[in-house]
């Protein structure tokens, strides 16, 4: 445990480097220097630019975008609350900061580990994160995780799903990741992943219980009906050969590979009932924002150029 504290802790200064180093030399992007106009009314995106939280219309994605100060590695909002998870720095862990629309700081937790996926529930109470503890990559043999959840309306606090409880017992090789919420903020799914395996799972908060669905599902995303499930699927069972984004009929298990034929290693967001948006790292190293209808047909499009963690504001 030691051993593995001190290697985080070395990451955490190798990379509050990495990060020091990439804000000096890229400076500020055409979309940041935009900031200043206001995107409208209508609805709107959150997303993270350069790392900084934003708004952009969704009427004109792509446009002028208001960029905050606050950074991020990754972050999502539902419902005015705001969930953060904030750069690991140098010397020091990260941590969660729960936000509401103003940029009001609700609640920090502390963390250790690597931002990696978070989600806030439709009703903007219940609040998830998964971190890397060991590797950075679910391609990758030996990686951990941990994921928690916070009810912030009672203040409920979630360290890590390996609290839960399942019929039999929980396989000490157990990870979980990507968590996605009902409507009921009760309810949740998620991902675990066991030997090669990586199983949906649903849970109840309020039993700490979870019961496995079916195998092969990474980051699960709800649809806003409640009935199918977003998410990316290892092309033939391997995550070493990359993810297909496809979506999951809870009703039927009927399964729709997407039409986006890139890997795509992200937790899909929802913008609607029929479109469904992704992250994609280009070649320089920086993100877009991509949709796909979620029947399988049509092409995928960039929706915000230089942006990750899109989700749409209510």
């Amino acid at each position: 445990m030691k051993n593995r504290l001190l290697i985080t802790v070395l990451a955490a200064v190798l990379l509050g480097g990495v990060a020091i180093g990439y804000t000096v030399l890229s400076g500020t992007s055409p979309q940041e220097a935009a900031h200043s106009v206001p995107v409208g009314d209508g609805p709107r995106l959150t997303v993270l630019s350069n790392g900084k939280l934003s708004t952009v219309s969704r009427n004109d994605p792509a446009g002028p975008r208001e960029v905050t100060e606050q950074r991020c590695d990754r972050a999502y909002e539902a419902a005015g609350t705001i969930s953060c998870l904030r750069p690991v720095g140098a010397l020091k862990a990260g941590e969660l900061a729960v936000l509401d629309h103003q940029l009001k700081e609700l609640r920090t937790i502390p963390l250790t580990g690597f931002p990696n996926r978070t989600r806030v529930s439709a009703s903007g109470r219940m609040v998830a994160w998964t971190l890397f503890v060991d590797g950075h990559s679910y391609a990758a043999n030996g990686f951990s995780t941990s994921t928690g959840i916070l009810d912030t309306k009672t203040g409920t606090l979630v360290q890590s799903l390996e609290e839960f409880s399942t019929e039999g017992s929980l396989p000490v090789d157990a990870n979980f990741w990507g968590v996605t919420f009902t409507k009921d903020d009760n309810r949740f799914y998620a991902t675990m992943s066991t030997g090669p395996h990586r199983y949906l799972i649903e849970g109840d908060f309020a039993a700490r219980r979870f019961r496995q669905l079916t195998d092969n599902v990474e980051c699960p995303s709800l649809s806003p009906d409640g009935t199918r499930i977003a998410y990316k699927a290892a092309v033939n069972g391997d995550p070493q050969q990359g993810w297909r984004v496809s979506v999951l009929d809870l009703a039927t298990q009927k399964i729709t590979p997407l039409a986006e034929t890139r890997s795509v290693d992200d937790q899909p967001a929802w913008l609607d009932d029929k479109t469904v948006a992704y992250g994609i790292q280009r070649d320089d190293g920086l993100n877009d924002v991509w949709t796909v209808p979620a029947d399988g047909t049509g092409t995928a499009q960039v929706l915000v150029p230089e942006a990750s963690s899109p989700s749409p504001q209510a």
